[in-house]
C-alpha cells in the first residue's frame, strides 16, 4: 500500500523567510537602522523555516 503521506508535498519556509528580511528592513529604516533590521529579519524567518521545516520532517 502506498504511504499517504508521501502524496503531500513539502512545505515551502522561503516566503516567510523573504517576507521577514523585508519586514525587518522596514523596521529598520523606521528606527534609522537599515542593517539591524536586515539582521533581525534573516534571524526571525530563519527560525520560522526551521521550525516549519522540523514540522514538515515530522509530518
Amino acid at each position: 500500500m502506498s504511504d499517504p503521506r508521501s502524496s503531500r508535498g513539502p512545505v515551502a519556509g522561503g516566503a516567510i523567510l523573504a517576507l521577514t528580511i523585508l519586514i525587518g528592513v522596514v523596521l529598520g529604516l523606521v528606527l534609522r537602522q537599515p542593517s539591524l533590521g536586515l539582521l533581525g529579519g534573516i534571524a526571525v524567518g530563519a527560525v520560522i523555516s526551521l521550525l516549519i521545516w522540523r514540522r514538515d520532517r515530522r509530518s
